[in-house]
């Protein structure tokens, strides 16, 4: 069954390509309107936003689509130039084999996104996210041979080794999967990626020519002043017990949190006394991040402090969402620490900057299934100021320098000792988290738009 809705889906995609051979358009695309597309939430995409605020800067009309899940960056949704796109998320079908639901769910998607995409203005250039690229590569490249338009892929990871996180490398879907993203990713005008490694693979394993564009932070990352961090902490301390004060104030005019204190009279921000240190990771709760290493690297930084170390209070803030959150969250209520608060909120778009411009120190599980992409939480952290701990893999070296702007660890126990380490005689004592931070500062790192101005422009005025 699911053989015989293989051969559909292809031959379904070959009637609606000679459909659409005979009724294309002979005018070439709207030279100034491009279409950015991700086959996912727009809301939890930021470098796909971020490539429609470029374009949008550039005086380029945009029609970002996707699914509307989490509201996008209000400097999206502010922009006159860019046009939401709404794509319906399609459900999978509850009856026979899995891969049969699957290939149903493709044919689907297929037609939907492909409606969807003509019923638009038409655009001189389609930017399309990868993964996920199935069916979104073969659609896309149908709906430029209509326009006569040019396919730009911009290259994330690999689809097919996310998939082999659940499947196994041997899987007949794994095996579709990347049999579909090389033969398709061929079709593309041009091609963007996220690191120098990925272009190298691309390049040897699939002849694929890619320009390397590095996730970079956007202007809001930076360091968030004293007086909005204080206004942050009291917003998120509403809802979350972590942020709440715990000590008694040195003054009694004072609005406190767990970290600040403000006169009220004089309006003065002040960092409180005996303040617990601020970690901060963020995930998308998927198999890619085990958050075990992070939790037992908390138990042993517990156990530091029962022993007599001179270790400052912590609180971890794990944001994001994903399919494993809740499974996480049930291991985090079964800890029992004294010295240790955990929370895992959803914060708004805005928001999400100012958390990670007032922490002391960001930990990334992220492990990169191909191991070829970086974590971009990693990217904004460093825009942030903002030094890491980070699990090792293959190319991690491009972006975090291990003893200058953070550390690298492989399992939980160096962790713990790391963060034994940078966080002994806090917040008195200035060691080597305070030497990161200031590299972080020193080092003037290309800011997304110029990175964007450098790499991509060049590619959309060839064909001008």
């Amino acid at each position: 069954a699911a053989a015989a809705g293989a051969v559909l889906a292809l031959g379904l995609a070959a009637g609606a390509l000679a459909l659409l051979w005979r009724r294309r358009r002979a005018a070439v695309g709207d030279s100034d309107r491009v279409c950015v597309m991700v086959l996912g939430d727009l809301g939890r995409s930021p470098r796909m936003q971020y490539h429609a605020l470029s374009l949008a800067r550039h005086g380029r009309g945009v029609d970002l689509m996707g699914y509307l899940r989490d509201r996008p960056h209000g400097d999206v949704l502010r922009s006159a130039e860019i046009r939401l796109v709404p794509v319906a998320e399609l459900r999978g079908l509850r009856v026979g084999p899995k891969l049969f639901q699957y290939v149903i769910k493709v044919i689907a998607q297929t037609i939907q996104l492909l409606y969807t995409l003509l019923q638009m203005d038409q655009p001189s250039h389609i930017l399309l996210q990868n993964p996920p690229g199935l069916p979104g590569i073969a659609v896309a490249w149908v709906a430029c041979l209509y326009w006569k338009s040019k396919l730009i892929i911009d290259w994330h990871n690999y689809g097919y080794t996310i998939m082999s996180l659940n499947h196994g490398k041997n899987h007949p879907l794994v095996q579709i999967a990347k049999w579909y993203e090389k033969l398709f990713g061929r079709l593309s005008d041009y091609n963007l990626c996220v690191t120098d490694a990925m272009r190298e693979d691309l390049s040897m394993n699939c002849n694929i020519k890619a320009v390397t564009l590095y996730d970079k932070p956007a202007s809001y990352f930076k360091e968030t002043p004293l007086e909005m961090q204080h206004h942050l902490y009291m917003k998120l301390a509403k809802d979350y017990e972590p942020f709440k004060p715990r000590t008694e104030s040195i003054s009694g005019n004072a609005e406190r949190s767990a970290f600040t204190e403000m006169d009220e009279k004089t309006r003065r921000v002040v960092k409180s006394r005996g303040r617990p240190a601020l970690l901060i990771s963020s995930t998308s709760w998927t198999e890619d991040e085990d958050f075990s290493v992070l939790l037992k690297a908390l138990e042993d930084y517990e156990q530091y402090i029962n022993e007599g170390a001179e270790l400052p209070s912590l609180v971890c803030v794990i944001t994001g969402k994903g399919p494993l959150k809740d499974y996480y969250n049930g291991l985090i209520n079964k800890l029992r620490f004294k010295h240790i608060q955990i929370c895992t909120p959803w914060l708004e778009a805005e928001d999400y900057p100012l958390l990670l411009g007032s922490g002391d120190l960001g930990v990334c599980l992220h492990k990169s299934s191909s191991g070829l992409d970086l974590p971009m939480k990693v990217v904004d952290m460093f825009g942030c100021c903002l030094p890491v701990c980070a699990i090792h893999f293959e190319c991690l070296h491009e972006l975090v320098k291990h003893d200058e702007n953070g550390l690298i660890f492989r399992d939980s126990k160096e962790l713990a000792e790391q963060l034994k380490m940078l966080f002994l005689g806090f917040p008195t004592l200035e060691g080597k988290l305070h030497n990161f931070r200031q590299n972080l500062r020193a080092s003037e790192q290309l800011r997304w738009d110029e990175s964007w101005d450098q790499t991509v422009l060049p590619l959309l005025v060839q064909n001008k």
